[in-house]
């Protein structure tokens, strides 16, 4: 990326990219895909529910978005992404979580976020990343992770692992790709209100405890990550690679 011009707002805007984002049907995906597409990117918005996909085109500027209705864990989505005539962002939104006590995860559970979380997510990275080389320009890669990449949680031992795992492959890739002019870094969330956390939050007891330990005292919601995402995809974050910017309300710094 460019040292951004002198008129900061000019920085946050991408007109001309191309921006990929997985997991764009619902919650932070979605906010993402529609922030980067008002930014004048265009977006190839990726999720495995079509109509999903339609409603987010339906809201998002003129042509702002490209869907592919893929499962992100398909290597024919790993094959198409290869051959993207042109990708200068990648926002590797691929995630899940399933809350158990450690004693009680199953042997399913583990596999299934590890090969999510990690091994999905690596892939994904891998495959931008060759398409964004080839066009000789540069780039920027998002992973968004969480705020349990930074610390623990009870019932959350293999998402946290697998967390950690992504911030230790956001800061590898940060050092590996800087000379091809490819900035890598993370976003890490609090609790946002998302179709995916609704079940865990609607439980009175989970959410007293999550907002007792977050200090500005509120749940987070996807344009405030989004807002984040854009930033460190944009050449307003030129310098900014390697970092994990968290927006989490506090939580971590307890």
């Amino acid at each position: 990326m460019s040292i951004p011009p002198q008129d900061p707002l000019a920085a946050y805007r991408l007109e001309g990219q191309v921006a990929l984002v997985t997991g764009a049907g619902r919650g932070i995906g979605r906010a993402c895909a529609l922030l980067l597409a008002a930014a004048g990117a265009r977006v190839v918005a990726v999720a495995r529910t079509a109509a999903d996909l339609d409603e987010l085109a339906a809201a998002a500027p003129a042509g702002g978005i490209d869907p592919w209705a893929m499962d992100a864990t398909d290597p024919a989505f790993m094959a198409r992404v290869e051959e993207m005539d042109r990708l200068d962002i990648l926002v590797n939104n691929v995630g899940a979580n399933r809350p158990q006590p450690f004693t009680d995860v199953t042997p399913e559970t583990l596999d299934h976020l590890l090969g999510l979380n990690v091994r999905t997510a690596f892939l994904v990275a891998q495959s931008a990343v060759r398409a964004i080389r080839r066009g000789g320009r540069g780039g920027s890669i998002v992973h968004v992770s969480s705020q349990m990449g930074h610390v623990g949680s009870p019932n959350r031992t293999v998402y946290c692992m697998t967390k950690h795992a992504l911030e230790g492959l956001n800061k590898a890739m940060a050092v590996e790709l800087a000379p091809a002019a490819i900035r890598v870094n993370s976003v890490g969330p609090t609790f946002i209100e998302t179709p995916m956390t609704a079940p865990m939050l609607n439980d009175p007891a989970f959410r007293d405890f999550v907002l007792n330990r977050i200090p500005l005292g509120r749940l987070g919601q996807g344009s405030e990550v989004a807002q984040a995402v854009l930033f460190l995809a944009s050449p307003a974050a030129s310098l900014v690679t390697g970092a994990a910017l968290l927006v989490d309300g506090g939580w971590t710094a307890q």
